[in-house]
């Protein structure tokens, strides 16, 4: 089995594929931070990665808090006017997850002695990640660990282990040892752009206290000013002859309970762990709030927990969940994706969701573009709750978006290209300020949302604001030329292996999107308008600027450039590219890559999906071909866009292939970087294949319309959304498509155009067959593998 980049996979998969969990049946040192990545827990607020109980060895150890960072100097080559000065970086905080073993006075390791059976699973319908470990100590000593981590989806601060130690077949004295630890030491950073800084112990003590069975410790950043507490409390059962003892120093807590087991007697330690942080409230506060937080998980037990984690889920699957018949790997990997999707905004509540969620510290744990046009998709039609706090977030931040579009001479808002907490982190303006779609991409999603959920008073408070800032910015960063077309020069579109390009389809289309909603929703307000001194005639201009867009074509060639004179280019000589230089941006210049016509991720192919009633059927197949020669996906987000569009323009199999490649992503390490963290917008993605993909699924203006149709390698798709407070099911085969409305209001919904009804009685219509068209080709070595090996099943 090869990967997309045409290197030789290893033999051994590291999980089974089964419908509704992750299994590591072994384990395997090489492939820890990938597996440290994969079984992170996370509620949006607090996240955990997958290290194992004792804390070595790892891959990365690390424990984030959502927003929680220190500021770190953004060093420039060649300083100029408008350049960020500083950056910002997620940091790893107190690590509550250490409990170590000792047997007879041996550490528990799994490097040494010897490991007889090592499993770990995460249940995506429990949200547990439970491991099993039987091992027999360097002095002979045979011994059963049993533990279950959970990170609540419904008290927000909490996280709680409940774990358990056995003796296998003869009397021994074990000690446990539950710790929290802070300024734990990092592996060394590397040269990879996508990776994180390391900053050297960040946190500095301000208390530490030990009392009974908890333990607090209390640290404030160095430079951000930032102040965060970590507290854990224990229930502990095992035999009457137990001690057990309690500390504390400024950057470790500890508990030790010390006992000899016999056979058939068993230690179980409860550890409830609460975390609290803020830039504003006291020490005292956050001592209390930490406090209570661990008192209200006590009350509730460790069963109470469990229960309300299922329910919390129970309830997430009966409007999310999909079902794929004939492709197991993409049925695990599209609910793997759908719960780390869930995770990383379950309850960020107003912060920002991060492009690696809280697995890991990749990218500086920075907020991308990703956001609002992979992820809230998602979570708009399966979770809208949680995409209304990512939303408000960023409305929160306007001021500071403001302030960077003064400082570039722009009106309205600039939204920044990464960030933790709002202010511009990129260092290299090309890729960063200059991609100024991130702008229409929030619009969007502010958009896409209202749309499904009808929330007035979320499209008055939030929603309002964030379009006309944006609008302003459209209006302000443009200009009409002399023949009165309204030109927007000087941008970087998604596609970063093209930057400062003049009329980025892309990036016109969803400014001339945003410009039409910011006075649509205007007129919705007047009263507010007034609040924001948005009057007829700037609406107007809006109005204007939107109509005499520009958006360049090239009758030559019958395909729309990515931007204008993109298809004068040079083409990239992919031939003479060997496999081992890709990514590109690591091997070549970028004054090579951005003079020549070679696409890093889907650009042209992202507004085929986002703006398709912009293009013709015919105009979408042949930009998809064009565009498929041309791309090279270097980029985690390429793949899922790919998919949507392949499937809309007939080459289903390619799309299934396509499919698989975002789905797998992170399981499969098929970019060699899970280690940083999972690709979120990624795993969203697979949602995206399937349901706006083979589906066909597209929503706007009141209106929920579906397409589907299948590959070969798919025999039933199933999938729950919600949309304007009705909850849907469609079913999928090759012949037809069943609608069924689970609960909610009669909905009006489209079937490959055709209007209908849906109330009580399931709908089920037929489905035709496009025609077969020639596959596109791809640059050389850069294919998707195929989902079906079978040679004449490729369209």
């Amino acid at each position: 089995m090869t990967d997309r980049e045409g290197q030789t996979s290893v033999d051994r998969p590291a999980f089974t594929v089964e419908p509704w969990c992750v299994r590591e049946p072994e384990l395997r040192l090489d492939r820890l931070a990938q597996s440290e990545s994969v079984f992170a827990l996370s509620n949006g607020h607090l996240g955990m990665r997958g290290n194992l109980d004792e804390g070595e060895p790892h891959g990365m150890p690390g424990t984030y808090l959502n927003s929680f960072y220190e500021q770190r100097p953004l060093p420039h080559a060649e300083v100029a006017y408008g350049y960020p000065e500083s950056g910002q970086t997620v940091i790893n905080v107190t690590n509550g997850k250490v409990i170590r073993l000792l047997v007879d006075d041996e550490p528990l390791d799994v490097r040494y002695g010897r490991v007889h059976h090592h499993e770990r699973v995460l249940d995506m319908r429990e949200g547990t990640l439970t491991r099993h470990v039987e091992w027999t100590s360097p002095a002979d000593q045979r011994i059963k660990v049993t533990s279950v981590r959970m990170v609540s989806l419904t008290q927000r601060a909490v996280a709680a282990i409940c774990y358990e130690v056995e003796p296998v077949n003869q009397s021994m004295r074990v000690v446990a040892q539950s710790e929290l630890v802070a300024n734990e030491a990092l592996p060394d950073g590397n040269k990879d752009p996508r990776a994180s800084a390391i900053l050297d112990h960040p946190l500095i003590s301000e208390e530490h206290v030990a009392n009974g069975t908890k333990v607090l410790l209390l640290h404030r950043t160095r430079q951000s000013g930032l102040r965060m507490s970590a507290g854990m409390s224990h229930h502990i059962e095992g035999p009457e002859s137990m001690a057990v003892e309690t500390e504390s120093s400024p950057d470790v807590g500890r508990l030790t309970v010390a006992t000899r087991l016999e056979p058939g007697q068993r230690l179980r330690i409860i550890k409830y762990l609460a975390y609290g942080w803020s830039s504003q409230r006291s020490r005292p506060a956050l001592h209390d709030q930490v406090v209570g937080a661990l008192a209200g998980a006590r009350q509730t037990g460790w069963e109470g927990l469990l229960a309300e984690q299922r329910q919390y889920l129970d309830d997430f699957w009966c409007g999310a969940d999909v079902e794929v018949d004939g492709d197991a790997e993409i049925q695990q990997a599209v609910r793997f994706g759908l719960f780390h999707t869930l995770q990383a905004g379950a309850r960020a509540e107003r912060r920002m969701i991060p492009a690696k969620g809280l697995t890991g510290p990749g990218y500086d744990g920075h907020t991308f573009w990703d956001t609002e046009t992979f992820v809230l998709p998602v979570l708009t039609y399966t979770a809208p709750d949680s995409a209304a706090d990512a939303l408000a977030w960023r409305h929160m931040t306007l001021p500071l978006a403001c302030e960077r579009a003064y400082q570039l001479g722009l009106s309205g808002a600039a939204f920044p290209w990464r960030t933790i907490r709002g202010h511009e982190c990129s260092g290299y303006w090309p890729a960063g300020t200059a991609a100024f779609h991130i702008n229409a991409d929030i619009a969007d999603a502010v958009v896409r949302y209202v749309d499904a959920t009808e929330d007035v008073q979320f499209e008055r408070e939030i929603g309002l604001e964030i379009l006309v800032q944006t609008a302003r910015l459209w209006r302000s960063l443009g200009h009409h030329d002399v023949g009165g077309v309204f030109r927007i020069d000087g941008v970087t579109g998604p596609d970063e292996y093209s930057a400062v390009v003049d009329n980025n389809v892309y990036t016109n289309l969803m400014a001339r999107r945003n410009l039409l909603e910011a006075a649509e929703t205007a007129m919705r307000h007047p009263d507010m308008c007034d609040r924001l001194g948005v009057d007829a005639e700037e609406a107007a201009s809006w109005r204007d600027a939107a109509a005499a867009m520009v958006i360049p074509y090239d009758e030559r060639l019958g395909v729309h450039p990515q931007s204008e004179n993109f298809t004068n280019h040079a083409r990239w000589d992919f031939a003479a590219t060997k496999p081992d230089h890709y990514p590109l941006l690591l091997n070549f210049p970028y004054f090579d890559l951005y003079r020549k016509q070679v696409v890093k991720q889907a650009d042209l192919a992202l507004a085929l999906h986002l703006c398709g009633e912009e293009f013709t059927d015919e105009q979408k197949a042949r930009n998809f071909e064009y565009y498929e020669g041309l791309t090279v996906r270097d980029s985690s987000l390429s793949a899922q866009t790919q998919a949507v569009v392949a499937a809309e323009v007939g080459h289903l199999e390619l799309a299934h292939d396509y499919l698989g490649e975002t789905a797998l992503m992170d399981l499969h390490d098929l970019n060699h970087n899970t280690r940083d963290g999972l690709h979120v917008a990624s795993m969203a993605g697979a949602w995206s294949g399937l349901v706006a993909g083979f589906g066909g699924m597209r929503a706007g203006g009141g209106r929920l319309r579906f397409a589907p149709r299948l590959p070969g390698g798919i025999s039933r798709l199933a999938f729950r959304m919600r949309y304007r407070g009705s909850r849907v099911r469609v079913e999928v085969t090759a012949e037809s498509a069943a609608y069924e409305l689970l609960d909610g209001p009669e909905i009006r919904l489209w079937h490959h155009g055709e209007e209908f009804d849906l109330g009580d009685e399931p709908v089920t219509l037929p489905i035709e067959q496009l025609p077969a068209r020639p596959a596109p080709s791809q640059p050389v070595g850069r294919e998707p593998s195929p989902r079906r090996i079978d040679p004449h099943s490729r369209d």
